[in-house]
């Protein structure tokens, strides 16, 4: 008699995601963290910090600039220079001597920011000259947003080529893979949405259009790395930063069908705004997005060990992304293993700073 009965898979079991075999679901998410040195080259902090929370099944960099001309925040890195590709190589080196994978999140951060940190001293540059509510850090303390200047098509062509590039770069610093930041706000989520986006060329008014350069910037980070080591993420439900849109339901379900038609390795949805309705548009169900994507689903946002085994063992979703969980826990797939005590994270100390709240956190005596 066969006793064998299949459980259902949880945060532990193995899987593969494209062309990678994850040792557990655990995702580190994306997590902007402003320690990056001069240059923004990543520094000898950033890589025990990484090398820290390679337990994780895979980890996604904090989000990484293409190009100088991105910056939308102090001490954050880029992957346009060659100092930057080696330092990232003392990274991707560390966190693959762990055993972990690793991926790195690639964005520009379009109108958040200030003149007073992009390399010309001119204002930002995004889809139209539409001024966000609200004020920026930059290296002088807060302030106000300034009226962004909208792209010429040969800064989109630019653009594209940055996006390029940074794959290719990303490639020889030893990534597993890339994901490309469509979220929360930045330049490919700017272009998407209504709210942000009023051109009236080929990269605005329909949303074939809106939805142009996120697909164009995709199919060229897929040509360096091959769908199978791309992923991309997107912020249904995110007002942050600003961002709005008239229809989200419509505007992100094309933008998932046209996605899903180049089988990428992964989908990443964070569920950001959710406790917040209508703060980005018409307030819509974001599972209704899942059906739509046939591959692996991703998904990000306050969840804990049950609420996470509970999505992953109903089939809904594939991985999930912890955000300030890994934080303060570096070895959290071991602590939500032996189900120990979680580290509260210090919000103090999220952005900026040294050693204190980044790479200090307590592991789980043995």
């Amino acid at each position: 008699m066969n006793t064998h009965v299949k459980q259902d898979p949880d945060l532990l079991t193995p899987i593969t995601v494209g062309a990678l075999s994850l040792k557990n679901r655990f995702v580190m998410a994306p997590l902007t963290r402003n320690r990056a040195d001069a240059g923004m080259v990543p520094s000898d902090m950033m890589v025990e910090y990484y090398r820290q929370r390679a337990s994780a099944g895979l980890i996604i960099t904090e989000a990484t600039l293409v190009s100088s001309d991105g910056e939308g925040y102090p001490n954050i890195p880029g992957i346009y220079s060659q100092q930057q590709v080696e330092g990232w190589k003392k990274v991707t080196d560390a966190v693959h001597q762990q055993g972990g994978k690793i991926v790195m999140q690639i964005w520009h951060c379009g109108r958040v920011g200030h003149s007073s940190m992009q390399p010309d001293g001119r204002v930002p540059m995004a889809p139209s000259a539409i001024k966000p509510a609200g004020e920026v850090m930059t290296y002088e303390g807060m302030k106000p947003y300034e009226t962004p200047r909208a792209m010429t098509l040969e800064e989109i062509e630019q653009m594209k080529v940055n996006f390029r590039l940074a794959a290719h770069n990303a490639l020889s610093a030893g990534f597993d893979g890339v994901e490309v930041h469509g979220a929360n706000g930045y330049l490919l989520d700017q272009f998407l949405r209504d709210g942000s986006n009023q051109r009236e060329d080929r990269y605005g008014g329909s949303l074939e259009n809106r939805a142009r350069l996120l697909l164009e910037v995709v199919d060229e980070v897929t040509q360096i790395w091959g769908a199978d080591r791309v992923g991309v993420r997107l912020s249904p439900l995110q007002p942050f930063n600003d961002v709005s849109d008239s229809d989200p339901q419509t505007t992100f379900s094309y933008a998932v069908d046209h996605l899903n038609q180049r089988n990428l390795a992964y989908l990443h949805i964070t569920e950001m705004g959710s406790d917040n309705p209508g703060a980005a548009g018409p307030y819509f169900d974001i599972s209704s997005l899942r059906p739509r994507w046939d591959g692996i689903y991703m998904t990000n946002y306050n969840y804990s060990l049950e609420s996470a085994n509970q999505v992953i063992a109903s089939g809904d979703v594939d991985l999930i992304s912890f955000g300030k969980l890994f934080i303060a826990n570096p070895d959290l797939p071991v602590r939500f293993d032996k189900q120990a005590t979680l580290n509260e994270p210090d919000p103090d100390s999220f952005y900026g700073g040294d050693e204190r709240g980044y790479t200090d956190y307590p592991f789980l005596e043995a």
